[in-house]
């Protein structure tokens, strides 16, 4: 059960390889959530006691007292109405394995090796069913574009699109206007707080910037409309020039 008194989500992680909690602890607390780390079934046991994690990451397969035994014990003792979501890490892919981690309780099953973001967005997908908040909900999503708020992280489909602060900032003013034809002066004033007569051309060159990142798939979805300034959206009528006219 979620600790709604915390500022971030606690993530337990457990694993006896210590590069796998590390990358992992770097990777949650880089998108926002506090994690706590424990290297055997004995200091997570202790932890989840001492801190009730929000969600626990557990390696099946530790020395002495594995995952498995863990999610048991953490089971049995839990109070009425309190379940602490757990997401087991491992090396094993037979569907035996996958059984009895849903037999005991488990939420979700990574397999090694694994992607950090696809841990992460499973971790986000179950505190979400839990009933938890988990950083990153708050999104705005045009088209396949999906622009993540809390951690500034900007998708194009399956691909992860690296941005400068400023083309972060001209991305979001104009997704979140999206469908609306925004004015030179507007975008101007929104993202650079200048007036149209400072330096109209910079916002020109930065809109060309993202063109060459957002726009390689298709549809385009950054559109210049004559005479006005942009809008983004996906493409819906003639009053916008295609994307290899020039500005």
């Amino acid at each position: 059960m979620t600790d709604t008194s915390r500022s971030k989500p606690l993530i337990l992680v457990v694993d006896d390889e210590e590069h796998i909690t590390e990358l992992l602890s770097m990777g949650l607390g880089f998108n926002g959530f506090e994690v706590q780390r424990a290297a055997n079934g004995r200091e997570a046991l202790a932890a989840v006691d001492a801190r009730c994690p929000d969600l626990v990451i557990l390696d099946v397969m530790m020395p002495n007292l594995g995952g498995f035994d863990v999610a048991r014990r953490i089971r049995q003792t839990e109070r009425a109405g309190v379940r602490t979501p757990i997401i087991f890490l491992t090396a094993k892919d037979s569907t035996a394995d996958k059984v009895e981690g849903l037999r005991l309780g488990a939420d979700d099953y990574v397999t090694k090796p694994f992607s950090i973001e696809e841990v992460i967005e499973r971790v986000r997908a179950v505190l979400r069913r839990a009933g938890g908040i988990a950083p990153g909900d708050n999104k705005i999503v045009v088209g396949d574009l999906v622009i993540d708020e809390d951690t500034r992280d900007v998708w194009r489909g399956d691909r992860y699109i690296e941005l400068t602060a400023t083309e972060y900032r001209l991305l979001h003013y104009l997704a979140a206007n999206a469908r609306r034809v925004l004015t030179r002066e507007q975008i101007l004033a929104a993202v650079w707080d200048i007036t149209f007569t400072s330096n109209a051309s910079v916002l020109d060159t930065y809109v060309s910037y993202l063109r060459h990142k957002i726009d390689i798939e298709e549809p385009p979805l950054i559109h210049t409309v004559r005479g006005v300034g942009y809008t983004l959206r996906l493409p819906r009528d003639s009053q916008e020039i295609p994307r290899n006219s020039p500005d």
